[in-house]
């Protein structure tokens, strides 16, 4: 059996498309990752990976166990180093410290690319992705009341930011 000190961090690609998805399915089917439904999840790997910065793979025994990618907030220049972070870890990896190993990377990658802030919002029922967040340096600014609407319900989601102390 694999253990976490056996977690190869990598860049990704689009070649990891397939296993990035089939992740990215799982945590959709939570009900507490993402508003984005299945069905809007593309197919194609350019569809997604256009609208990333920074993408990391989890591997255990060359098998992807989870992956965090960062995407601009805004295209304006004064916004150039503003990031949102997405995480996820494979349903049969959860609780091994992957995602805390991950989200360290991405910070790490995110800073030696000399991004300042990085956001994440997170439904509040997502207890285990707060936790690691705020683990890693990031702080509450505040709940968005019905942010958005999921299958016909209001959900509320709390934002969280983390600003680069390397960066002033």
């Amino acid at each position: 059996m694999a253990l976490i000190t056996d977690l190869v961090i990598q860049k990704a690609d689009q070649e990891d498309w397939p296993m990035i998805r089939a992740i990215y399915l799982e945590g959709i089917r939570t009900g507490h990752a993402t508003f984005t439904s299945e069905a809007e999840v593309p197919q194609a790997a350019a569809n997604w990976f256009e609208g990333k910065s920074i993408v990391l793979k989890g591997l255990l025994q060359e098998t992807m166990v989870g992956w965090a990618a960062l995407s601009p907030s805004s295209k304006r220049y004064v916004y150039r180093g503003v990031q949102e972070v997405s995480l996820y870890v494979s349903q049969a990896h959860k609780g091994q410290g992957i995602g805390k190993r991950l989200l360290a990377e991405l910070v790490k990658a995110s800073e030696e690319a000399g991004l300042w802030t990085l956001y994440a919002s997170i439904f509040p029922e997502n207890e285990v992705s707060l936790k690691l967040h705020y683990d890693a340096g990031f702080k509450l600014l505040g709940r968005r009341e019905k942010i958005g609407q999921m299958e016909g319900r209001w959900r509320d989601t709390l934002f969280l930011e983390r600003r680069s102390p390397l960066i002033v």
